[in-house]
Order: C-alpha cells, then sequence, then structure tokens
C-alpha cells in the first residue's frame, strides 16, 4: 500500500501535473496540501474516473486539504474540532481498514516575533491536543504533510546560511518535536538516518536544479506500522517539469506492507 502527500499550490493549476504524475505513481491514498479552492470546485468526478474516493476540507485562495483513496472510508473527521483554527482549513483524517490516515498543512511562519510566528506555534500546540484527544499512539496512525519545518541540519541544503530562519528556528523545531513525541516516528528518517533528501526548492534561481532545498513533508507513523512500512521516498518527476508548471513541492510517498 502506498500513502502519498504532495503540496501542489494550487489543484487548479496542477491538476494536469497530478493526473500525469498518478498514472505514473498509482498509489493506493492520496493526501494534498494547499488546495486553494473552495470544496464545490474540487475535480471530485475527475479523481473518481481514476477510482479515487476524495473528502475534502478547503476555503477559497489559501488552505486546504483532502484525501483521495481507492480503499472505502469507514470515518471522517475535518479540522481540529477549535472554531478558531479551523477558521484555516488545514487538517483533515480518514480512518480506511488498515490504518487512520492525517493529513496537515501546517502554517509557513514568519519572522519571530509577528503574529504568523506565534500562530504557528500555537497550531502546532493545537495540533497536539488535537492528537490526544482523538486518537492513540497505539493505533495504526499515518500522519501526513507539509509541515513547514526542517528538523534539524541535514534537512536544509546549507544550515548556516539557513540558520534560524523559517522553518529552522528553534521554537519551531521544538513545537514539531513535541508532536512526534505524542507517538510518532519519522518514517524516512527511521528508514534512512543518514540520507540527505529534499521535498522542498524555491522557485527562484533554480535551486531544484542545483538541489538546494529543505525537507518540510513527512511521512510520520505509530508504533503499529513501523514494522510495516517498506520504504520511503521522494518523486522528484513531478518537481523537475517544465511543463506543466511544478508545483514548488515534491511528492513524498510511504509504501507499507499490510
Amino acid at each position: 500500500m502506498k500513502v502519498a502527500s504532495f503540496n501542489v499550490n494550487s489543484i487548479k493549476a496542477r491538476k494536469e501535473l497530478i493526473f500525469m504524475w498518478l498514472e505514473r505513481e498509482p498509489v493506493d491514498t492520496l493526501c494534498l496540501q494547499e488546495l486553494k479552492q473552495e470544496e464545490k470546485n474540487f475535480p471530485f468526478e475527475e479523481f473518481k474516473d481514476r477510482g479515487y474516493t476524495c473528502e475534502v476540507f478547503a476555503q477559497k485562495a489559501y488552505n486546504g486539504v483532502c484525501i483521495c483513496s481507492r480503499t472505502p472510508f469507514l470515518d471522517v473527521r475535518k479540522g481540529l474540532g477549535d472554531s478558531f483554527f479551523d477558521q484555516q482549513k488545514r487538517v483533515i483524517a480518514v480512518r480506511t481498514e488498515p490504518m487512520w490516515v492525517i493529513n496537515v498543512y501546517a502554517p509557513h511562519g514568519d519572522l519571530r516575533g509577528t503574529d504568523k510566528f506565534y500562530y504557528k506555534l500555537e497550531f502546532y500546540n493545537r495540533l497536539l491536543r488535537y492528537l490526544e484527544e482523538n486518537y492513540s499512539p497505539e493505533e495504526p496512525i499515518c500522519m501526513v504533510g507539509d509541515f513547514n519545518v526542517a528538523r534539524d541540519d541535514r534537512d536544509v541544503y546549507d544550515p548556516e546560511i539557513l540558520k534560524d530562519t523559517i522553518g529552522t528556528m528553534r521554537e519551531e523545531r521544538e513545537a514539531f518535536e513535541k508532536v512526534l513525541k505524542w507517538g510518532f516516528i519519522d518514517a524516512f528518517r527511521y528508514l534512512y538516518p543518514d540520507k540527505v533528501q529534499f521535498t522542498w526548492w524555491d522557485y527562484i534561481g533554480g535551486m531544484v536544479w542545483k538541489d538546494k532545498g529543505m525537507r518540510i513533508d513527512y511521512v510520520l507513523v505509530t508504533e503499529p506500522l513501523k514494522e510495516k512500512l517498506k520504504d520511503v521516498y521522494v518523486d522528484m518527476w513531478p518537481r523537475k517539469r517544465k511543463t506543466p508548471k511544478p508545483s514548488d513541492h515534491a511528492p513524498v510517498v510511504g509504501v507499507f506492507e499490510l
């Protein structure tokens, strides 16, 4: 079974690319972030034609997440259950026969001391409470998404240049680590402790061709899924396109033997 996470940076702009990629890589469960489109405009029928059922939690022009799966949904949860944080559509979860899948699009944040900086930290605190209130680390859970944090210096192309910038600040990393300590394993780092692999590259300056990026997209698993995990990889094909225009992220795929 393959579970993929892909920040598409507008599903309207990336729809053709997504379907081209799914022909090459027909994953079982596809988690998309940053849809930037209301649910009523989501291409449900086009996904259905390809064998996927989709659940969407989205808003106009910003944010938005969805989960599309070839496996029937047994339960669906949209949002964090918090009227303040759910004004921004950032979290959706589904239960399928083998596992819970949670899809997260964390805030980008901003410079230290700004409102967006503090909002990002509070979002992580609220995500942790959401997990504590609704799930158990003893359950098989795969949480994926764009978390907008590079865990440590292995996850950025130049630790000195990027030191204390957005995504590498101590407070951000600590907030993210608290979520992991609830009961998650960073699947890529578990399988590949020393491998350098990024998931995001700036559009400017040909950064993807120079491989000057950051690892900010993750597949996280609870202990019951650890031994069923067979691989985690970043598929560069959708990122290294000239047409259709790519997202600034590449999809991350977790492979499980269930």
